[in-house]
């Protein structure tokens, strides 16, 4: 695999990769089937003990469709950090990563990864928790797991001028 080509970029603690992606509000995946390229956004959940991405969907379409025929994803969290006015520079934090996709069948494991879901994105997670996440809308929910297999991170920390 090609290193990264800006060494003083690079991000090289697995702490700060993974905070990264606990963080962020939503990830882009890339997938691919038939030498067609295809990239979906996505909210998450992030298991940092586990090195997983929880995610849910619809359990027919485009996406699905990809996965079940390429179940090997590379996707990306940034931090945008925003644009350097007067400098043409953008400061950024970037965890990239590569994974499979499997779809997970398990209750126990569904109510986790829904639980991971909700208490990231909602302000008030326990009162959601209690009123959605029955029996009946975790057993019918569908919810990926990516289970990474290499991550490597980048960072834009100060404008570079270059003349």
């Amino acid at each position: 695999m090609r290193g990264i080509r800006r060494k003083e970029k690079a991000i090289t603690d697995e702490k700060i990769m993974k905070k990264i992606l606990a963080e962020v509000a939503y990830i882009t995946v890339a997938l691919c089937r038939d030498n067609q390229p295809y990239l979906v956004s996505l909210s998450h959940g992030y298991d940092p003990d586990k090195n997983c991405i929880y995610f849910h969907c619809a359990s027919e379409g485009k996406k699905m469709d990809y996965l079940k025929e390429n179940n090997v994803i590379w996707g990306q969290a940034i931090v945008d950090k925003g644009y350097i006015q007067g400098a043409c520079d953008h400061l950024y934090a970037t965890t990239q990563f590569k994974g499979k996709v499997t779809f997970i069948e398990d209750f126990e494991e569904k109510k986790e990864a829904l639980t991971n879901m909700v208490n990231k994105l909602d302000d008030a997670p326990d009162v959601l928790i209690e009123k959605q996440l029955t029996q009946q809308s975790i057993t019918k929910i569908t919810i990926g797991r990516i289970d990474i297999e290499y991550m490597s991170g980048k960072e834009a920390k100060e404008a570079v001028i270059s003349l």
